[in-house]
């Protein structure tokens, strides 16, 4: 039997590594999957050398309410500190020196995620993300997310909840007397009608912090203008919504 849960994720900032090598840490536009099943498996107190069961069987919708602003941060660690002060080395030692590195993030940024699978495997990850064993984070540690985080709990038609139910974040310029809203899909099978096909290394491979390059397909869609919040009304309606979404 098939669920479904949604997420979202949104908060101050958030950084999802795409091609994050040395001292450039990128980030990919919207969150990954390897990021997305990162957080669940953080919440389930699964370390990271360990494959989590049922992750494969999970399939991922996302919503692309706000795509936010990228902001580069230049990140200094270990400086000013004695060698034993210093960023560890892979051999167990100390670096001499503060490492320098540039952090990629995208600022303001929301996002709505439908996840669906088997049964078990979503109710697993709901109890996971109520009773987090870690804390949940947007990407790097330094970004925890907005509440709330899980809004739907369980929903057997999670596509049509993004569509037509679950609200969108505010946007500058957009109102709730307008015309639809175009908004931004991204889907891991082919959906029907025109997309836009990219591909992004962000599925987990058999060995930790190693990932295989996947095909994704990005569509627009226009959603009822309905779903854009009251101003100041963002949070009070989310929360409403997630409180009314224990079954749909």
């Amino acid at each position: 039997m098939t669920e479904g849960m949604i997420l979202r994720l949104a908060g101050p900032l958030q950084s999802w590594g795409e091609r994050s090598t040395f001292t450039v840490r990128d980030s990919a536009a919207f969150p990954t999957r390897s990021g997305i099943l990162g957080m669940a498996a953080a919440a389930e107190g699964i370390n990271r050398t360990i494959r989590p069961p049922g992750y494969d069987d999970l399939e991922m919708i996302l919503r692309i309410d706000r795509p936010g602003t990228r902001t580069v941060d230049f990140h200094t660690a270990g400086g000013g500190y004695p060698p034993e002060g210093t960023a560890a080395t892979a051999g167990g030692g100390h670096k001499n020196a503060a490492v320098v590195s540039h952090r990629h993030y995208l600022a303001d940024a929301a996002f709505t995620v439908a996840i669906t699978g088997p049964a078990t495997v979503i109710a697993r990850l709901v109890s996971a993300l109520d009773h987090p064993h870690w804390a949940p984070y947007l990407g790097r540690r330094s970004c925890p997310p907005d509440e709330p985080l899980l809004v739907a709990r369980s929903v057997t038609d999670p596509v049509n909840e993004l569509r037509t139910r679950v609200p969108l974040a505010a946007r500058s310029g957009r109102h709730r007397n307008e015309t639809p809203i175009p908004v931004d899909f991204i889907w891991e099978t082919p959906p029907a009608g025109t997309a836009i096909a990219i591909d992004i290394a962000d599925r987990p491979a058999a060995s930790p912090r190693q990932f295989h390059t996947r095909r994704i397909w990005r569509t627009t869609e226009y959603l009822p203008a309905a779903l854009l919040p009251h101003p100041g009304g963002a949070r009070a309606r989310l929360i409403d919504y997630a409180l009314g979404s224990t079954t749909r």
